[in-house]
């Protein structure tokens, strides 16, 4: 079993920054893939980005490239999403997530951080 817990989120004006931090534990993670999802109401939740715990793969959603960036600490088995230049439209519920490289889709979830982003 693997636990993700998120912590990072809050409110902040258009152009701030926040970095949101998932502590994973339960599980050695070498051999996974760590990824931020968000929701914002009404919609659906995407993959903003993603990460492999043992190479430095990253993916981005079009929407954030440039802007978040995606990093992992294996020592402390933490992953990071550092979020510049916010904007409104970045308001949403954020999610921390572990999949197995076998698995097609992500099986493990964190509580969720809300990020406000006010213009």
């Amino acid at each position: 079993q693997v636990q993700l817990v998120e912590s990072g989120g809050g409110l902040v004006q258009a152009g701030d920054s926040l970095r949101l931090s998932c502590i994973a534990s339960g599980r050695t993670f070498l051999t996974y893939r760590m990824g931020w999802f968000r929701q914002a109401p009404g919609q659906e939740r995407e993959l903003v980005a993603a990460i492999s715990w043992d190479e430095d793969i990253t993916y981005y959603a079009d929407s954030v490239k440039g802007r978040f960036t995606i990093s992992k600490s294996n020592a402390k088995n933490t992953v990071a999403l550092q979020m510049n230049s916010l904007k409104p439209e970045d308001t949403a519920v954020y999610y921390c997530a572990a999949r197995r490289v076998s698995s097609s889709s992500y099986e493990w979830w964190g509580q969720g951080t809300q990020v406000t982003v006010s213009s």
